[in-house]
């Protein structure tokens, strides 16, 4: 399965600020020496060299993660403003069907859907899953007067909604897919997918308690041994103390809770909306430091990004 972020930050969309920027230029320009402007391939090596926070960005929209089958079939995971550049720059399926599966239905993880091209293409289908029995009322409920001047009808027709049961494994075009209740305001849920003998699981708006570490069988048929688990990680253990009961985990438990369960590969996800890309790569490397620190490295720990793919 090839796996690509379209979306990674939480809450609310966070473009890049002029201040950000020129933040940007300040510091590469201070890493800048004579002999790095000597000729174009000079300064092609400079820019090259640059950390990830200063060349590039981690990126502003919301949640949307799209997984691709060995056989092109496309599954995306919530629909935050992130679906939107998928509908614009993603490429299409053969069959012209999407999968598409929901963690819950606030804001962030709708808002993109009235804005995905697809969706108004009558030679489209969709699948659309969820453990909430009123997904599309929840869905039709945005794209109402006065927040939105295009009404449901005007959407494609083939759309199916399925009701899912957590601790219920279901087919979907070739993934074994099942899903757990997590501890967030409203619920929310995380799904793992699987394809032949790889599994990833996708979740997002979770914050970690003491239950979410205990050996229960729904919890182990999602999240052990996982060779990829895209996790939130909003907050650091600072700002989480500050905001118990928002629904957000600090980067920190995410570790804790990926050693706990033997995942491979821990991606940081659901970024907060005021840090910027320098903030987000410390958070980063503060992680790996605690990876290291209590497992010598045995799960690897990386930062979610728009644009970034991984192939399993």
């Amino acid at each position: 399965m090839n796996i690509k972020f379209w979306g990674v930050r939480g809450s609310i969309p966070s473009p890049l600020t002029p201040q950000q920027i020129q933040a940007k230029i300040s510091a590469a320009i201070q890493r800048i020496s004579a002999k790095d402007i000597e000729s174009s391939d000079s300064r092609e090596k400079f820019i090259a060299s640059l950390p990830k926070w200063i060349y590039g960005t981690t990126g502003g929209n919301t949640p949307c993660v799209e997984v691709t089958s060995e056989n092109g079939n496309k599954f995306i995971f919530d629909a935050g403003s992130g679906l939107r550049v998928l509908g614009k720059l993603g490429i299409p399926p053969e069959n012209r069907h999407f999968n598409m599966f929901f963690s819950h239905f606030h804001w962030d993880h709708i808002q993109g859907f009235p804005f995905f091209d697809y969706a108004y293409n009558p030679s489209y289908s969709f699948d659309i899953y969820s453990p909430f029995p009123n997904m599309k009322e929840y869905l039709a409920n945005q794209v109402t007067e006065p927040y939105y001047p295009v009404k449901w009808d005007a959407f494609t027709k083939n759309i199916r909604f399925h009701e899912v049961k957590e601790g219920e494994p279901f087919c979907a075009d070739g993934f074994i897919l099942n899903c757990v209740k997590m501890s967030h305001p409203g619920d929310s849920y995380a799904y793992s997918v699987q394809e032949k003998h790889k599994k990833l699981v996708y979740a997002t708006d979770v914050e970690l308690s003491s239950s979410d570490f205990e050996k229960t069988s729904e919890r182990a048929a999602v999240f052990e041994n996982a060779d990829v688990l895209i996790l939130d990680s909003q907050y650091t253990v600072e700002e989480a103390a500050k905001k118990v009961n928002w629904g957000h985990s600090a980067f920190c438990y995410a570790v804790d809770f990926a050693v706990a369960w033997k995942i491979k590969k821990l991606y940081l996800f659901h970024h907060e909306p005021t840090y910027d890309d320098k903030k987000l790569n410390s958070i980063l490397e503060s992680a790996r430091w605690y990876a290291n620190y209590i497992t010598q490295n045995s799960v690897k720990v990386y930062l979610s990004t728009e644009g970034l793919e991984i192939h399993l």
